[in-house]
């Protein structure tokens, strides 16, 4: 109160001083900066418990008392040379058993030829030409690639191309030969490897399995060795590609000084929908050509050459679940087409799927500091009242990149949102789907070739790969740099990355 007066019609006025409140982007820059304070001192806490105590010690400790401590070590040769002994067996335990790193030498992704562009009118005229679309599916393929966050410069397959689509055995094997050999043709190209120093390869590509497999054509191809392990993944959806990554570092503990090649990619000649149900034509809208190729390495000789080296893989696998397990399921609709079906609980199961993933992954990557406010959280939520919202970490501290799956704008307005990133942090996975669609599992690729184009990758700097995928599936990838990273020759960002970011409009 800051006094009374009179108003001169015999009435008291009273004035009343208003607390000035902050605004609220001060309020969030104080929040912030309180936070980060906190995470400062709990990060260093042991540091600055003792850096005092050792500050004391030293100002205590007389000549006398080192002295001391010195003629009493002199005379305690054997209480030296056990613990010495000890140490030495310890250490020489330690480095025996210890995992062999897994280095990532180089990776490439398969840019293809302008005349397998897809926008949108000549995908929609050729919808119209196969007469297999009503009016309905037309009009609702429309609408969803007007709200996909895909650009005009997306790629089909060359069968689809035609009219009628050649949707034969033999032009699904000439994708898929396109794909994975113009991948791998890019690789060679950049890391000089032989082909036959490969001991390792691994294939996935969930729709496409024909005989003899895909590893084999890969086999054929380049001539690799006879006594090569060779894997080929199928039918485990967008999120195959960190599963291959997983299995070919297993490999690679297991198996020394060798390299091992991962190639992921998807293949549409054969499993384009041709019919009415609108659960099963979202696939068409948004999936397109493209895969990728990646050199893993446990050779020590190979660090310095590599771009980063493999921190976590963490998997998690829902299928126990009905629901999770039928939520992205390939069938025939009700006059025997065959596509896959997208159910509508499927952004929740995946929401569900990932807070699975991140409890698991959390622990390994996230700071002490954020450790304990999501276990405190956790604590008062179960023990006094479970209303309490539960505390989100910022994964912000622990990751400097991210890689969301590009599976729709839908998935990443998810992801941005529960996980609380800003507009750069997703970048990555919106200009990929923008730029080259749904690749399936090879878009965790084409995003980190973006980051490397946009020269944004330095030295110690990690990555978190999050993909999805049937079954229902969320898997992760986390990778530390090792040095700088600049773009490699033939990335698929090279002929446009001075385009991006675009602004989008739905």
């Amino acid at each position: 109160m800051d006094g009374a007066g009179d108003d001169g019609n015999g009435s008291v006025g009273v004035q009343i001083r208003q607390t000035r409140r902050l605004p609220d982007y001060l309020q969030s820059v104080n929040l912030k900066y309180v936070k980060l304070g906190y995470h400062y001192v709990i990060s260093n806490l042991l540091t600055l418990c003792l850096l005092p105590l050792a500050v004391v010690i030293s100002v205590q400790a007389s000549h006398d008392d080192l002295r001391h401590l010195w003629l009493h070590l002199q005379y305690n040769l054997v209480s030296i040379i056990t613990c010495s002994a000890i140490l030495v067996f310890g250490l020489t335990v330690y480095v025996m058993t210890r995992p062999r790193p897994v280095y990532l030498v180089d990776f490439s992704c398969y840019l293809p030829p302008d005349h397998l562009k897809a926008p949108f009118s000549r995908f929609m005229a050729h919808s119209r030409l196969t007469g297999d679309f009503d009016d309905s599916a037309l009009e609702f393929q429309r609408k969803i690639l007007q709200r996909s966050g895909l650009g005009e410069d997306t790629y089909v397959p060359e069968g689809m191309h035609h009219v009628p689509p050649r949707i034969s055995m033999a032009a699904a094997r000439e994708e898929a030969e396109q794909v994975m050999f113009g991948a791998l043709d890019s690789l060679f190209e950049n890391t000089n490897i032989n082909p036959k120093d490969i001991g390792i390869l691994v294939v996935n590509c969930s729709l496409f399995n024909p005989t003899p497999s895909l590893s084999a054509m890969i086999v054929n191809k380049y001539k690799l060795r006879g006594n090569i392990r060779s894997y080929n993944l199928g039918g485990m959806g967008c999120s195959a590609g960190v599963i291959a990554v997983d299995l070919a570092k297993d490999m690679l503990l297991v198996h020394r000084k060798t390299y091992a090649v991962v190639v992921s990619t998807e293949n549409i000649t054969q499993n384009w929908y041709f019919g009415n149900n609108k659960a099963m034509l979202i696939p068409n809208c948004l999936f397109r050509v493209g895969g990728s190729a990646v050199l893993l390495s446990n050779k020590s000789s190979d660090k310095r050459r590599s771009k980063y080296r493999l921190s976590h893989v963490v998997r998690t696998h829902r299928g126990a679940d009905d629901k999770a397990f039928r939520c992205v399921y390939q069938e025939q609709d009700d006059t025997g087409r065959t596509g896959v079906s997208l159910s509508k609980d499927l952004m929740a199961i995946a929401g569900e799927t990932l807070k699975t993933n991140i409890t698991t992954l959390g622990p390994l990557v996230l700071p002490i500091s954020e450790q304990i406010l999501f276990f405190t959280t956790l604590v008062v939520k179960k023990l006094f009242n479970g209303k309490v919202k539960p505390y989100i970490p910022d994964f912000k501290l622990a990751f400097e990149h991210f890689c969301i799956h590009a599976g729709g704008r839908a998935v990443i307005d998810e992801l941005e949102k529960n996980l609380q990133l800003s507009p750069v942090h997703v970048e990555a996975s919106r200009m990929t789907l923008h730029r080259f669609g749904n690749t399936s599992s090879s878009s965790i690729w084409y995003e980190l070739a973006y980051i490397e184009a946009k020269g944004r990758m330095r030295r110690g700097n990690r990555v978190w790969q999050i993909a999805f995928g049937s079954g229902f599936k969320c898997n992760s990838a986390v990778w530390e740099a090792l040095r700088n990273v600049k773009p490699s020759k033939n990335s698929p960002w090279e002929d446009c990355i001075d385009k991006y970011p675009v602004t989008l409009s739905y």
